[in-house]
């Protein structure tokens, strides 16, 4: 393994090399995942932004990755058998749903989305991410015998563990007006 990873960058170089322009260009790297063992070797760079990352953003984040991996050597001198630097496929992808909610960031970003969150004290509640703001999120939930809506902030600190729920029907447009969102964003 340390022979086929010999012409590849290190996570740290990845991190360092892209992260400025990423920021530029308005997103985070949340990852970079280096898997020598796969045939071709593969480098993974897992991008997030205030917007999301859509497929435009996608693509112009692999062109500028592809750039500027190609114009580094890592090989220390050492080269393929053909003469040729080694060969990786690059993929830049956003965190995937299963990602657990971490950071005010992913809050923030994961505004208006279905999440189920673990509470310090072991209680868990489901609803829809509000504003955050001040080390604290709104939780939109459904309560009272009439079914109505209502936000209740919850500070970050008290929360163990929270992760973004795959949804199959639309939200209840007040819930989604609570959340701060129109409909469209999320």
């Amino acid at each position: 393994m340390a022979e086929r990873s010999r012409g590849l960058p290190s996570q740290r170089q990845v991190t360092e090399l892209l992260d400025g322009e990423f920021l530029r260009a308005g997103f985070d790297i949340e990852d970079v995942l280096i898997d020598a063992s796969a045939s071709p070797p593969k480098i993974t760079v897992v991008a997030d932004g205030d917007d999301g990352l859509d497929l435009d953003s996608v693509a112009q984040l692999a062109r500028l990755a592809s750039e500027l991996l190609d114009g580094i050597d890592t090989s220390g001198g050492h080269e393929t058998p053909d003469g040729a630097t080694p060969a990786y496929v690059l993929e830049v992808t956003s965190p995937g749903v299963e990602r657990p909610l971490t950071t005010e960031k992913h809050f923030r970003r994961a505004r208006g989305r279905k999440v189920e969150m673990t509470l310090s004290d072991g209680s868990v509640l489901t609803g829809r991410l509000g504003q955050t703001q001040a080390g604290a999120v709104g939780l939109v939930r459904r309560e009272g015998a009439h079914r109505g809506f209502t936000v209740h902030d919850i500070d970050l600190e008290k929360i163990s563990k929270a992760v973004v729920q795959v949804e199959f029907s639309p939200p209840n447009p007040q819930e989604l007006e609570l959340s701060g969102q129109s409909g469209k964003e999320a």
